[in-house]
């Protein structure tokens, strides 16, 4: 059972309230023109809600997982689209925070939290998305640089971060998951090709691009940990990232649900509030147990991270069943609207495009039971 913590409330009721007077400013007109909320990232920075796992040390608040994800929950909870896009531009700093050295950590983190900077990290390729290990993209080691060639695609904040975590071949033989490593690119480096893409679904304010490096030279310096460990590198990322993508699942549910409640209580057929027909307090009735089973599988896997609990399965777990549970709230929640929620003046609409991607990035449905499954069984 876990209980809230006072700040831990505070916490939560500040992003809430700051998500509902200032996400609405941007939600729309980002959705519609494919465009990042700039000035939005640059007030959620200045009010602290970016990065919050991030240390002191490294002028983050220095909060957990937890925290993270409540901050999550309520940016999703009002649009998932800017909400990701928002909170995401620290995307790759869980990893950084791990395996990285203390001056990597001084150089990068702190810009992020300020609003100086955003970050990116680029692991699937056109080719290779699931199997993390079919990359091919290659960095070779020459005097005092790597130089990096080949295509990342679907990459969050691809055209906009300032620089990447880049997981690249460094070994053509040996163990399979050995055969990577980490590096941190900057991004504005001769050779770097950034390409935006568009016509996305949803999630339509977050930007995304296919990155083509080009003989780009990273210094040796810059190489994340170990050399070969950049496999680990990367499944450290998904066991932490995993957390708060169950919490953006929950957010968009709770807000699904929410416009559901309050269309409920102000349509009328057949000369009463839909809100008194049965029909709909079964769904509301489902959709509203769905939510609370969703939100206690994330605040767990947060709370567990917090602990210094790595497990892999509880994260999958959390980002499968919530992620699942949101696509099928919000669908019930567009059902109750009827025709109105079909169009886009109603952002039950915009909820609809949205939700589908959290169960494809981060690691598939498909991925995160095979995961779980395999790991449960004891299965190779």
């Amino acid at each position: 059972m876990i209980e809230l913590t006072k700040e831990q409330l505070d916490i939560k009721k500040a992003a809430r309230e700051f998500a509902e007077r200032e996400i609405p400013k941007y939600s729309k007109e980002c959705d519609e023109k494919e465009e990042f909320p700039w000035d939005l990232w640059r007030d959620s920075c200045k009010h602290g809600f970016v990065g919050v796992f991030i240390d002191e040390a490294y002028k983050g608040q220095g909060y957990g997982y937890l925290e993270n994800a409540l901050i999550w929950e309520e940016f999703h909870g009002i649009d998932p689209g800017c909400g990701f896009a928002t909170l995401g531009t620290t995307i790759g700093a869980e990893t950084l925070l791990v395996n990285g050295n203390e001056d990597q950590k001084l150089t990068y983190l702190p810009p992020l939290v300020k609003g100086k900077a955003i970050m990116a990290i680029m692991v699937t390729e056109p080719q290779a998305g699931s199997d993390v290990a079919g990359i091919k993209t290659k960095a070779e080691k020459i005097g005092n640089y790597w130089v990096i060639n080949g295509t990342k695609t679907f990459s969050t904040n691809g055209s906009i971060a300032d620089y990447a975590i880049v997981l690249a071949r460094t070994e053509d033989s040996g163990e399979r998951h050995r055969r990577f490593s980490t590096f941190i690119v900057d991004l504005k480096e001769d050779g770097v090709e950034r390409r935006k893409l568009t016509g996305k679904l949803g999630m339509r304010a977050s930007d995304t691009a296919e990155i083509t490096f080009k003989n780009v030279h990273v210094p040796k310096e810059n190489l994340m940990g170990k050399r070969g460990g950049g496999f680990y590198h990367i499944m450290d990322f998904f066991n932490r990232s995993r957390t708060w993508v169950a919490a953006q699942a929950v957010g968009a549910a709770k807000g699904a649900l929410g416009f559901a409640i309050e269309y409920s209580r102000e349509r009328e057929a057949f000369g009463n509030k839909i809100a008194s027909f049965q029909a709909i307090q079964f769904k509301i009735a489902e959709m509203a147990t769905k939510l609370e089973a969703a939100r206690l599988l994330a605040y767990k896997a947060a709370y567990m991270l917090d602990k210094g609990e790595i497990n892999p399965v509880f994260s999958a777990m959390a980002k499968w069943y919530a992620a699942k549970i949101a696509v099928e709230i919000v669908d019930e929640a567009l059902q109750i609207h009827g025709g109105i929620g079909y169009f886009s003046d109603h952002p039950i609409s915009r909820f609809y495009r949205d939700v589908k991607a959290i169960e494809i990035y981060e690691g598939t449905k498909e991925i995160e039971k095979w995961l779980i499954g395999r790991r449960i069984l004891g299965v190779q």
